[in-house]
């Protein structure tokens, strides 16, 4: 009961800032952005003057599953920035303020506490993630040819795994920092160095959690899930439970020895 109520608060709380409103349209147009400008390309140049005389532009033809791989590459780049906006404050704001103290003054769990944090933004940025590829499936299907729905629900599911571990690494650096902005700057720099390290040891780093849009490519051009793909889930999993304890047990002793 005291964990639902927590929850209740912060999904009402999202509500009253219009998260719920904002955030999934700002995915939607960042997740059809890609495709759409690719295709209507020619038609953009031509609109602005064209190209100069003599020149030549050819452009390939896009298949459905590269169409899908631009809106994954935006949300990869744009869309976990604003992720990590839009949970820089979830703790550290309530720091700064002192709310934090007159919450766990009472007898309120420290891991109910985290995990409804957690869960509010994980049904957020889960619901508009789905909504974003939603969209950007159904232009795919129009503009580029088939792209099945059990296509979509696996690519869904499965870079959904990534963004939760960002919102976790997000309330990680939270229970540490009560700057917001100290928060959104590591959390975004973790991102970025993580990702720089896959690619510098990308032969040993295998199972690293920013291959999985690579292993979601694989996964739409084979036809099937590979087990790389399977095992980077798994690494991703549980780093975002580590992360959790972690932070459950880092706000745990500040709070305490601040008392």
């Amino acid at each position: 009961m005291q964990w639902s109520a927590l929850f209740k608060k912060e999904m009402l709380e999202n509500w009253r800032n219009k998260k719920w409103l904002w955030f999934p349209l700002v995915m939607i147009l960042i997740a059809i952005m890609d495709p759409i400008s690719n295709y209507y390309l020619p038609q953009i140049i031509k609109s602005v003057g064209g190209l100069p005389e003599g020149a030549v532009l050819e452009l390939p033809e896009f298949t459905p599953v590269e169409a899908i791989m631009m809106s994954l590459g935006q949300l990869s780049s744009l869309g976990v920035l604003i992720i990590v906006l839009i949970s820089m404050g979830s703790i550290a704001s309530e720091k700064k303020s002192g709310v934090i103290e007159l919450i766990l003054v009472k007898p309120v769990s420290y891991a109910n506490y985290i995990t409804a944090k957690w869960a509010s933004l994980f049904v957020l940025i889960w619901t508009a993630l789905f909504l974003s590829l939603v969209c950007s499936w159904y232009y795919i299907n129009i503009l580029f040819g088939s792209f099945s729905l059990l296509q979509l629900i696996q690519v869904t599911f499965f870079y959904g795994i990534w963004l939760t571990l960002v919102i976790t690494i997000s309330i990680f650096y939270n229970s540490l920092f009560h700057t917001p902005g100290l928060v959104a700057f590591l959390s975004a720099g973790t991102v970025i160095a993580m990702s720089v390290l896959t690619k510098v040891f990308h032969h040993v780093l295998t199972w690293s959690p920013n291959k999985i849009s690579e292993y979601i490519h694989t996964m739409l051009l084979t036809g099937e899930i590979p087990s790389e793909l399977i095992a980077t889930s798994s690494v991703t999993a549980g780093c975002i439970g580590l992360l959790l304890f972690l932070s459950i047990i880092i706000i745990q002793k500040k709070e305490l020895g601040s008392r």
